[in-house]
């Protein structure tokens, strides 16, 4: 194990970075993508990508070995996606990681999958429920960003 992964930092700028990335490879995959997006039971999921098929991929973002034993909230957010993955820093030790999830591993530049997810399809209905949330929450978002008088 990595002596300088083990005890780094979770900086606000590794976790943009990480989360930039993932974002940069999902894109370049064809799905559509928004970060710190609510669900339901209460959690935050730090990427959820929405496909052209609609599918739904949920990535949870760790980006030091602290972050990853602090946070066990992750099995929360398997009933709300089809796949669900863990991404990291290239220095992260992923023999850390569950192996019930998928593997990402990013930079400010992008992404490569590591592992692949199980796939675990959504009930037609939480599909419909979340599209439709990803959806106005998506334009909820850019009309924001037109408009920043109405916040």
């Amino acid at each position: 194990m990595d002596d300088d992964a083990d005890t780094a930092v979770a900086t606000p700028e590794r976790t943009r970075q990480v989360t930039r990335g993932v974002c940069r490879y999902l894109s370049n995959l064809g799905y559509c993508v928004l970060t710190e997006f609510s669900l339901k039971n209460g959690r935050r999921a730090d990427v959820i990508g929405l496909g052209r098929d609609g599918d739904v991929v949920i990535v949870e973002v760790k980006t030091s070995v602290a972050d990853l034993k602090a946070d066990q909230k992750w099995p929360d957010y398997a009933e709300f996606c089809d796949q669900l993955f863990f991404a990291t820093p290239h220095d992260f030790p992923l023999e850390l990681l569950p192996d019930a999830c998928g593997i990402l591993v990013a930079d400010n530049w992008g992404g490569d999958e590591i592992r692949p997810a199980d796939v675990s399809p959504l009930h037609a209905s939480r599909r419909r429920v979340l599209t439709l949330k990803f959806a106005r929450k998506a334009s909820q978002r850019l009309h924001d960003l037109t408009d920043p008088r109405r916040n």
